[in-house]
């Protein structure tokens, strides 16, 4: 109402302007003289002003007609759209400003602004190509996901924008959480535009959380073929699938193409800590031993790790302690300095009752790199030597607030995962994880607290520890085993000689 009032009396502005100046050049004195074919011409000042608007209007008509003319001759010349091209001009640059407007509107945030714009912009063009796409992400802006969706499906009905608009419904159903259709779509979507790397990644994402293995390493080869990922990274990423797909060897029953896949998991990544725990295993069951050792010692070399200590283990499963101790130092020889190498040598000096040799292998390092696993091995060190239970609550004291030490760390979000995934279970983003201590360690609150009646033995009357509180502790044969279990490899303190401590070997 406001602004149809606005409009009615700026026109009446302009009328009152127009009479008051032709009322002042009716007035004026004078004009213009034209001489034409010896006749003489006296125009007043009103009449020479309208004189020289008719003249500005016929020189535009001219131009419109020589404009038209030359059309006309294109036309017969066999330009077929010649003449309606010259009618459209004026629709073009109408449709183009709208389309401008309706792009700088989105730019600046003002979703209905754009939209509006697009419709106008589609009425003069009649160009969907161009004012479907506008008109799309101007809905997602304004919150019209309705409307987005209708117009990716009129984007996707033409073939020179069908890649736009697959792409559209795909980001559209991700930010629904159908994953499934998004996946779908993304598939799609690289099929029509293979060298395309967000659907690249998009897609490689999608399949590795819906464990599409297969495909996984399908969409990753096409990444290498179109030169979105170097040649070191595929390996590793290959690798990662290749040992997600083989996850199944550490059950019973896994099949020979499962096994040929860890191994191959291996081969690609031999740095890939589970990739070489799992090809060792697949050679032990073939009866390898020699190549499972191999491959344990190239991923030792490169990541000293505990699961490649338990694996090795399982090379000789009924050797005695000392035995194992001298096996052992097959993999202590190749990174003798590394502190995985000194937990594990530690350990298993205590489980030969060797305990002065396990408090030189574990050397330093619960001064400078204390965690709850050093330090409790130096509780059972002290218990094996028969230290006072003062000493040895000590150093479970120390235990009971000491980091965990190197976890399965998300390089993306940090989240901290009891085993490695290819996928991380917090922000699901694809290899990311590494084996490093977190930058906020996490702190083992209860670990010292629980093993310390476990090593030290309960006051009598006193009440023992919940077995459901009690935590696991990762021994080298790779199974979980309850700090119960523990309790069984440290030596338990004697008065006399005929009760020697009794141990059992880790197997």
């Amino acid at each position: 109402m406001l602004w149809s009032l606005l409009k009615i009396l700026v026109f009446v502005a302009i009328v009152a302007v127009l009479a008051f100046g032709a009322a002042l050049l009716t007035e004026t004195a004078g004009g213009v003289q034209i001489t034409v074919a010896g006749t003489e011409y006296t125009l007043s000042a009103l009449q020479s002003v309208i004189a020289l608007a008719i003249l500005v209007f016929a020189v535009w008509v001219l131009f419109k007609l020589l404009s038209l003319l030359l059309a006309t001759l294109r036309f017969l010349n066999g330009d077929e759209t010649a003449i309606s091209r010259y009618f459209d001009k004026g629709r073009e640059r109408k449709g183009y400003q709208a389309l401008s407007d309706g792009l700088m509107a989105l730019a600046s945030g003002e979703g209905r602004l754009a939209m509006a714009k697009a419709a106008r912009a589609e009425k003069y063009l009649e160009k969907p190509e161009l004012t479907d796409l506008l008109t799309a992400q101007a809905a997602e802006l304004a919150g019209d996901t309705k409307k987005a969706a209708e117009a990716y499906k009129r984007l996707v009905s033409n073939q020179s924008t069908r890649f736009v608009g697959v792409r559209g419904i795909m980001k559209q159903k991700l930010s629904e959480g159908d994953t499934d259709t998004a996946r779908q779509l993304a598939e799609k979507a690289l099929s029509l535009r293979p060298k395309h790397e967000e659907v690249q990644d998009t897609l490689l994402t999608l399949q590795a959380r819906a464990q599409d293995w297969a495909g996984a390493r399908k969409t990753l080869s096409t990444k290498l073929k179109t030169g979105t990922l170097p040649r070191d990274v595929y390996k590793r990423r290959d690798a990662v699938l290749a040992l997600s797909a083989s996850k199944a060897i550490v059950e019973e029953g896994a099949t020979v193409e499962q096994q040929e896949q860890a191994i191959e998991a291996n081969r690609l990544s031999p740095d890939l800590v589970p990739a070489a725990a799992m090809a060792a295993r697949a050679y032990l069951a073939r009866d390898k031993k020699r190549y499972a050792i191999r491959v344990l010692k190239k991923a030792w070399e490169a990541q000293p790790h505990p699961d490649l200590a338990h694996a090795f283990a399982e090379v000789e499963p009924t050797e005695t302690a000392q035995e194992r101790v001298k096996r052992f130092a097959q993999l202590s020889r190749l990174a003798p300095q590394h502190d995985e190498t000194r937990l594990v040598m530690a350990e298993l000096h205590i489980v030969a009752e060797d305990f002065p040799e396990a408090r030189r292998a574990l050397g330093d390092l619960v001064e400078r790199e204390p965690d709850a696993r050093a330090l409790t091995l130096m509780a059972a060190i002290e218990k094996g030597e028969g230290a006072s239970d003062a000493v040895i609550q000590g150093w479970l004291a120390r235990a009971l607030n000491a980091p965990r030490g190197p976890q399965w760390v998300c390089g993306n979000c940090n989240h901290i995962h009891a085993e490695w995934a290819p996928v991380c279970e917090n922000c699901a983003s694809f290899d990311t994880l590494s084996w490093r201590r977190p930058e906020a360690p996490e702190v083992v609150g209860a670990t010292g607290a629980q093993v310390l009646p476990l090593i030290t033995g309960t006051p009598e009357g006193a009440a023992g520890p919940d077995a459901s509180d009690i935590p696991e502790v990762e021994l080298l044969d790779g199974d979980d085993t309850s700090a119960s279990d523990m309790g069984e490899t440290l030596p338990e303190a004697s008065d006399t000689d005929d009760e020697k401590p009794k141990t059992q070997s880790v197997k």
